[in-house]
């Protein structure tokens, strides 16, 4: 479920302000990006990627800003599939730098901890240090979350790995900061909307970013030609994921002797690339696509975010 949001009701003729969603609890990493991405809005938390989906979808809010990647940990692959079954459009990104504290109630030292809660993306982001201290490590929702949960009931024994930022709203003692294994801790984050928004008010395609997803036909060499529509065109690709296809995860083939089989898995790619669908050159190379391509759908077309 979504946590209502608060003061919905602007201060000056009493009309709603616009609201965007994110997966998380105040203090969580997502909060800080869907205020970053829009400054404007009213933040709506919710428990799951997919509760925050549906906010947008049944008008409970007018954005979500969800994770997609991080530079430790990789895709994030839930939010990938729900992109998929919602027929919502990406209108921007925003990246947010992620610098893990351990923290516990106070009077709690670190040698007194036991065990550490945190999502599932930060204890693997900070294995090693777990690993040193020697405590049992606990998955939960979100980073925010373990930090509110140990706050609510009294976890002496427990710390949780989140944001110093969480550590201040749940009234938590920072014992260690900057706990994660390796520096230069990214995370990117989309902005999604029910509505389309191409822009391109300056005449440099590279300032934005196109996302687009598409399957193809079995056959040897279907993806290069994929791919070469965009290196004919000097077209910049960003990042590329496969994922099985859901409706048909399956390739079925006829073999020699009749009985049928499968030879592997049915794939959907996501692509993001540099251009905007206002250039002709990237039009080109969608219409290219097209051509052999089973089925393509652009996710969207927005400004990059370059000031990470």
């Amino acid at each position: 479920m979504c946590v209502r949001a608060q003061n919905q009701m602007s201060s000056s003729g009493g009309e709603s302000s616009k609201v965007v969603a994110y997966q998380g609890v105040p203090g969580a990493y997502s909060e800080m990006a869907a205020n970053q991405a829009c400054p404007e809005y009213t933040t709506l938390p919710c428990e799951q990627f997919e509760v925050a989906f549906e906010a947008l979808s049944q008008w409970m809010a007018d954005r979500a800003v969800l994770p997609v990647e991080n530079s430790l940990g990789g895709s994030i692959h839930t939010v990938y599939d729900l992109l998929q079954r919602y027929k919502f459009h990406i209108v921007g990104e925003t990246f947010i730098a992620v610098d893990h504290c351990l923290m516990a109630l106070p009077g709690v030292e670190k040698e007194d901890v036991k065990k550490v809660m945190s999502h599932p993306q930060a204890l693997a982001q900070t294995e090693g240090y777990t690993r040193a201290l020697g405590v049992v490590r606990e998955e939960v929702d979100d980073t925010a979350g373990a930090a509110k949960t140990i706050a609510e009931n009294n976890l002496t024994g427990c710390a949780a790995i989140a944001s110093r930022k969480a550590a201040e709203l749940y009234g938590l003692n920072v014992l260690d900061e900057s706990i994660q294994d390796m520096m230069g801790n990214i995370t990117r984050f989309v902005v999604l909307s029910r509505d389309p928004k191409v822009s391109m008010l300056s005449g440099d395609s590279s300032n934005y970013k196109t996302s687009i997803l598409f399957t193809l036909e079995e056959g040897p060499g279907v993806l290069f030609k994929a791919l070469s529509v965009f290196a004919l065109r000097d077209i910049s690709l960003t990042k590329i994921e496969s994922r099985p296809l859901r409706s048909s995860p399956l390739v079925s083939v006829d073999f020699e002797d009749g009985i049928k089989g499968s030879s592997g898995f049915n794939y959907l790619f996501y692509i993001d690339f540099i251009g905007s669908l206002r250039d002709e050159n990237c039009q080109n190379a969608l219409r290219h696509l097209e051509e052999f391509a089973i089925f393509v759908r652009v996710l969207g077309s927005y400004p990059r975010d370059l000031a990470h």
